[in-house]
């Protein structure tokens, strides 16, 4: 485990577990923006060349992602801090910066759409790398900054002098990559796919943020977009909508790719020299399974 005592706790873990179990009781890890990383996140899987033999899948679409992995072999653990979800599936009720597992017991971890809503993201990594097998693999998914740029600046002009926080900030990909090496995990990949929606209603984009888990659950405090205020944004979105009367937002999913150390991997490149291809980055060494 590493020492959480001196970081800050800028999410509140009780208000996060609670938004996870809503989120789940929902859609049961089904929402939109989780089953696009799911697929995604699965297609990169079928680009390494190698086998897998037991794995551990942080993130509320855990259900569809343990079909298609012991569908390949592996035995699968889950770990979330939603109890709704573990009561459901099975597996180990945690936060992600507070994985319980033994070093090197696991030779693959997905994580998906989680990672942005933790206290000490170093520190997840660093856990992620300690119950790794040499020269395992991580798989991640979430929703990077610079996203719902259009629902932000309308949630600003809707409140008006009482601007509050309802979407937490999100990580780009420079900083993740650059955490993920920090962390120790070697031949780091992060890049982001951008998503272009179109919405035609309000609820519904507000209802996919909170069926990924994505509401405020800043430690600050949670402030509820009161009634006149959801009402301007009801006006607000009318307004900037398309002539076919849709809103348009633009969304930005981060996806990282690491492994964790092993004398056989090729040695990584210097940063901007681009010698080390994704593809290349998810080969990872030529063994054909890890050692344990």
């Amino acid at each position: 485990m590493t020492d959480t005592v001196n970081v800050p706790e800028v999410f509140s873990r009780r208000r996060r577990r609670i938004v996870r179990d809503r989120a789940y009781a929902r859609t049961a890890g089904n929402d939109f923006f989780s089953q696009i990383m799911a697929e995604e996140i699965l297609d990169r899987l079928d680009d390494v060349k190698r086998t897998f033999q037991r794995a551990l899948i942080i993130g509320l679409p855990a259900n569809r992602l343990r079909t298609e992995l012991e569908a390949r072999g592996m035995t699968v653990i889950l770990a979330d801090s939603s109890l709704r979800l573990i009561d459901a599936l099975g597996g180990v009720v945690c936060d992600d910066d507070r994985l319980p597992f033994a070093d090197h017991s696991f030779d693959l971890i997905i994580n998906i759409g989680s990672l942005d809503t933790i206290n000490d993201l170093p520190g997840a990594l660093v856990l992620i790398r300690r119950i790794l097998v040499p020269d395992g693999l991580m798989l991640a998914g979430l929703i990077s900054a610079d996203s719902f740029p259009s629902l932000k600046s309308m949630i600003m002009k809707a409140e008006e002098d009482l601007v509050s926080a309802h979407i937490h900030p999100n990580i780009d990909v420079r900083t993740a990559g650059d955490l993920v090496a920090r962390a120790g995990l070697r031949l780091p990949v992060a890049d982001s796919d951008h998503l272009s929606l179109s919405y035609s209603e309000l609820e519904r984009l507000i209802a996919d943020i909170r069926d990924m888990g994505g509401s405020n659950i800043l430690a600050s405090g949670q402030k509820s977009l009161r009634r006149t205020v959801y009402r301007n944004m009801q006006s607000l979105f009318h307004a900037a909508a398309g002539t076919d009367g849709r809103f348009r937002e633009s969304v930005n999913i981060l996806y990282l790719c690491a492994w964790a150390p092993h004398p056989d991997q090729p040695k990584p490149a210097r940063r901007g020299s681009g010698n080390v291809s994704l593809s290349k980055a998810l080969a990872g060494s030529d063994k054909t399974d890890p050692k344990s």
